[in-house]
Order: C-alpha cells, then sequence, then structure tokens
C-alpha cells in the first residue's frame, strides 16, 4: 500500500496579503502597541486606526491509493502590521483597546474554527468539508466585527465597550483548549 501526502494551504484575510508580509500571531502574553501599526493612514477614512488581521489556515490529507486515510491542519489569527495604521494625534489606550478587541475576535474565530475542525471525521469529502467550515467561519468573524463596531460605535459608546471586552473574554475562555499556541 503506498501513501501519498497531499498539501493544500488556504489564505483568508481581511485584508489582502502575501505570504511575505510581517504577521504578528495572537498570543494571550503580547498585547497590540502603537508601535505595531505601520500601514499609512487612510486619509479618506474617518477612523483614528484600523486593525487588519485574519485567519491562515492549512491543512495536509493523507491518502491511500485515492482513499484519504489521515489529515491535519493549521489554523492561525494573524496581525498584519503594515497594513494596519492610526493617526498617531489622536490615538489613546481606549481606542487601543479597541483594536485589540478586534484581534482578539479574529482569534475566537480561530478558536471556533479549530474545534470545528477537531470534530471531523476522516472521509472521502473531508476537503470539502474543511473548506465549508473555513468559508463559514470567515463569514461569521466578518459579521462580527462589523456589529462590534456598530454597536460600540468605533469605541465610542464606552459602554458596549465594555460589554464586548467582557463578552469576548467570556468567550475565548469558554475555548481555551483551543487557544493559539
Amino acid at each position: 500500500m503506498q501513501i501519498h501526502h497531499f498539501i493544500i494551504s488556504i489564505l483568508f484575510l481581511f485584508v489582502g496579503s502575501s505570504s511575505n508580509d510581517e504577521t504578528i500571531s495572537w498570543n494571550d502574553s503580547r498585547k497590540l502597541k502603537w508601535e505595531d501599526f505601520k500601514g499609512n493612514p487612510n486619509s479618506q477614512s474617518d477612523a483614528v486606526a484600523l486593525t487588519a488581521s485574519g485567519i491562515t489556515f492549512g491543512y495536509s490529507v493523507k491518502t491511500s491509493g485515492k482513499r484519504v486515510i489521515d489529515y491535519s491542519t493549521t489554523v492561525k489569527a494573524h496581525f498584519y502590521p503594515k497594513k494596519s495604521w492610526y493617526l498617531s494625534e489622536k490615538a489613546d489606550n481606549h481606542i487601543l483597546a479597541h483594536e485589540q478587541l478586534h484581534f482578539d475576535i479574529t482569534e475566537l474565530y480561530a478558536r471556533k474554527f479549530r474545534q470545528q475542525l477537531e470534530r471531523l471525521v476522516v472521509n472521502q469529502n473531508i476537503k470539502i468539508q474543511m473548506t465549508q467550515i473555513h468559508v463559514a467561519i470567515n463569514e461569521a468573524l466578518d459579521k462580527t466585527q462589523k456589529t462590534y463596531d456598530e454597536q460600540t460605535n468605533h469605541s465610542i459608546i464606552v459602554e458596549a465597550q465594555s460589554y464586548w471586552e467582557n463578552y469576548i473574554k467570556e468567550e475565548l475562555a469558554k475555548l481555551d483548549q483551543y487557544k493559539s499556541q
């Protein structure tokens, strides 16, 4: 019996990116700093800052003949410094906390993604199933990021910002076993 390995990588980011771009992987002991935001501010935007983050996903499938017999995956939450920016004259710690939470939301969905991938059973449609989960996770992530900004009015509504900080902290704790390493 001959075994072959396939490696297929799929990359999804909020902001298009090449594999050569600088990244910061999510880590619960490392919070974002303004120095991490290295992009040029968008003069057309009303925003004080922009966090570019996303989930990278890759998988490999082990086959025997034409049958899939095993698979492995990697899921990472990344921050993209060169695509993230801020207006130094308007930025403060409150806004930085808002931007950090965008990155934390990305990590939350990376954890949800890992959890769903772990539940998959090896079968001949595994690649299709992983792709479907990937698409659904990214759609949910995008919707949550937009809802967060809408409900907090981009950090202006302090009570809503506080609610979201507590909510995401609780959700991350529920999925602690799936956190980025």
